[in-house]
């Protein structure tokens, strides 16, 4: 294949990323390091060369989100603070996994399959039990300033749940070092479904974390020799208008239709990537 016609599919593949990062809240890594094996990388650099993409999408589709109020500061916060840390931690240990890069790519081929069960899981509940169901509470004593105390009902999802925002960002930045594709397949079922956030929060709030979690990834495997940029600079370039318009499609659609479209997809993709790699062993 030509260089031109490469760098033209490179850009293609960052567009259709930026898409789904914006849409899901996944980083968008769970295609664009699979599709860049087939455009000529090889199994280890395709790990570190799609980090780079990773950043602006996950700005473009943040900022879009921020104007829609739906991303959450201090999850952002209490999540990344720990994912940093392992972010760096599983860029390290990305060169002493054995396979040369093919077992790393074999687990990519799982967490795509697991993000394609997931979407295609959520499509079975009616998008109306998660904006009407009924909140747990807990009681809470409140004392009044003429000596009475008395009983106030508040919602559970208030109390501070701080450790759980913590291992999320354990496993999220673990898997953006280790296998380069953000975090957000960590992240988008453990906000949503773990501890009770509305669904396009929980894939807002992602997207921003994904892009804290990038950074210091990014620059681990910079360092090791990861990134071939003749691929990562087309990436970066195709998913800023992509992400940006992934996050309208979220905001104005309904999940369920986009999300069964997308398992299909990703599910197909899991099951042929997997096997190339698995063959390649």
């Amino acid at each position: 294949m030509s260089e031109p016609w490469r760098t033209v599919l490179t850009l293609l593949v960052g567009a259709v990323t930026g898409v789904l990062s914006g849409m899901f809240g996944v980083g968008g890594a769970v295609v664009s390091t699979p599709a860049i094996r087939v455009l000529g990388v090889n199994a280890i650099d395709a790990v570190g060369t799609t980090l780079p993409s990773i950043l602006p999408s996950a700005i473009s589709g943040t900022l879009r989100y921020a104007r829609s109020g739906l991303i959450r500061p201090r999850v952002v916060l209490l999540t990344s603070l720990t994912g940093v840390a392992t972010a760096v931690l599983g860029s390290l240990a990305s060169h002493r996994v054995p396979g040369h890069g093919h077992l790393l790519m074999v687990a990519t081929a799982t967490i795509i399959g697991f993000t394609a069960w997931r979407m295609a899981r959520t499509t079975a509940q009616p998008d109306e039990a998660i904006d009407e169901a009924e909140p747990e509470t807990l009681e809470t004593l409140v004392h009044l300033d003429d000596g009475r105390t008395v009983v106030v009902m508040q919602p559970a999802a208030t109390r501070p749940r701080w450790w759980r925002f913590a291992l999320t960002g354990v496993g999220a930045g673990a898997l953006s070092g280790l296998l380069g594709i953000g975090g957000g397949t960590v992240m988008v079922p453990a906000f949503s479904e773990w501890i009770g956030m509305p669904i396009k929060e929980a894939v807002a709030t992602s997207l921003a974390c994904v892009g804290v979690l990038a950074v210091p990834s990014t620059i681990t495997h910079a360092f090791l020799g990861d990134i071939n940029w003749a691929y990562a600079i087309p990436l970066s370039i195709g998913v800023i208008p992509g992400a940006r318009l992934g996050a309208v499609l979220a905001i104005r659609s309904s999940d369920r239709t986009l999300r069964l479209s997308v398992a299909v997809l990703l599910g197909l993709l899991a099951v042929i990537y997997a096997a190339g790699e698995l063959a390649a062993l």
